[in-house]
């Protein structure tokens, strides 16, 4: 592939990622909106927000992982153009249980396509920047965000809730067909390797399954816990925001903007923290970007709501977790080997849903309890904790690829000797 063409891939892999984030927050604005139009209660949506990210890990653990073996093309391909036609489809729901089903279809196709995006926007990366241009591509979810949230006012106003929808599947049916004169198909080198040492072996069927043996067992479950604790804050933010903020004193309007803003700053945040990640200490870097959303949403706790401090405390502490989403699939490329990586993010995204999926329904529980704005948000700061206290082993999940990396080394040089 040559350069201009690995730019254009990246590219369009990127706009996969802007489709993601447009798509999450389309339920989460749709949601205050439906009380209105169709009748439905917005307590009653916190398994529908669920139901994406059952989709989510269902596709990345039982489907995305094959693009390991069977090159990532196909999965990518027909994975965003499910996407966008389960999207397109979600624009004609009228119930709660309509609207489910349409979210767990949309968010298997996602999973089943998204690890495959990152492992291929990381094999396309010049060595030593793996992480600064996973995340750039990864980038597209805050701007996603971001975009839907300024844009929503003038979106319902042409096209009502449902238009919601209808601009992300529409651009996700296009950007199918130009992935697919885009992307080049065949195994990726790793696969190939793999499958001569080791065909038809269950592990080489079941790639996944290497996860959890030793010694890859501690790199993933330090990246799934981060993953998982940085998800229930993403969802539990990115689903109830546009809903709290009214209960703030801001209007449903100026609720979108704020969070819109607020996942904007996530796009600086995510690079500048995967540059630092790329070229400085992993485990600060982490430590740094978890502690201060943590902060921020303790700052939020202890105030009053005031439209100007939240939303700057918004913008650390939303922009954060999206810029964990974008950063933690960077660290995977140095804690797994190539013919590994599809699998490690597809199992993570599959175990990081195990903490996505309480987000959601917490909400919901917060929402019909009456709990207070600064109380809703404040909760967020205890996962963010949580991912400053295993971003510490970070370190030591880092030292496994480079010893077995050597072993597989000494072990093939005896066996040229020999």
């Amino acid at each position: 592939m040559n350069q201009t063409r690995r730019l254009t891939a990246l590219v369009f892999l990127g706009g996969i990622f802007v489709m993601e984030g447009f798509d999450i927050a389309a339920m989460s604005l749709a949601v205050p909106r439906l009380e209105g139009a169709l009748g439905l209660d917005p307590a009653s949506f916190g398994w529908v927000f669920t139901a994406l990210l059952i989709g989510l890990g269902a596709g990345g653990a039982l489907i995305a992982p094959l693009g390991d073996r069977f090159g990532r093309r196909t999965l990518i391909v027909f994975g965003c153009l499910a996407t966008g036609l389960a999207t397109l489809a979600t624009a004609t729901a009228t119930s709660t249980v309509e609207f489910l089903v349409w979210r767990l279809l949309t968010g298997l196709a996602l999973g089943a396509c998204l690890p495959n995006v990152s492992a291929l926007s990381s094999e396309l990366a010049p060595a030593g920047m793996r992480a600064t241009i996973m995340a750039v591509v990864a980038a597209g979810i805050p701007i996603g965000l971001a975009v839907a949230g300024i844009l929503a006012p003038e979106i319902v106003a042409l096209a009502t809730w449902a238009g919601l929808f209808l601009v992300p599947g529409a651009f996700a049916v296009l950007l199918s067909v130009l992935l697919w004169f885009t992307l080049e198909g065949g195994l990726p080198s790793g696969a190939k390797k793999s499958e001569e040492k080791a065909e038809g072996s269950l592990t080489e069927k079941l790639p996944q399954l290497v996860l959890f043996s030793r010694p890859w067992l501690f790199p993933f479950a330090v990246l799934a816990a981060m993953l998982a604790l940085n998800a229930l804050n993403l969802y539990l933010l990115n689903s109830w925001l546009p809903t709290v903020l009214p209960g703030a004193g801001l209007t449903l309007d100026h609720a979108a903007r704020v969070a819109g803003v607020a996942n904007l700053a996530g796009l600086g945040i995510g690079i500048a923290a995967s540059m630092l990640l790329d070229r400085w200490n992993k485990r600060v870097t982490l430590m740094l970007l978890f502690g201060s959303m943590a902060a921020s949403f303790a700052v939020i706790g202890f105030t009053a709501p005031d439209p100007d401090l939240w939303t700057l405390m918004l913008m650390v502490g939303v922009g954060g977790a999206n810029a964990g989403g974008m950063v933690l699939p960077g660290l995977a490329a140095y804690l797994f080997p190539a013919h590994l990586l599809s699998s490690a993010v597809g199992m993570s995204v599959l175990v990081a849903r195990l903490g996505a999926f309480a987000g959601p329904p917490l909400g919901a529980a917060m929402i019909a309890a009456d709990v207070p704005a600064q109380t809703f948000l404040s909760v967020a700061a205890v996962p963010a904790f949580a991912c400053v206290v295993v971003a510490v082993l970070v370190t030591r999940a880092l030292l496994v690829r480079p010893r077995e990396e050597a072993k597989e080394e000494a072990e093939a040089d005896a066996a040229a000797l020999a």
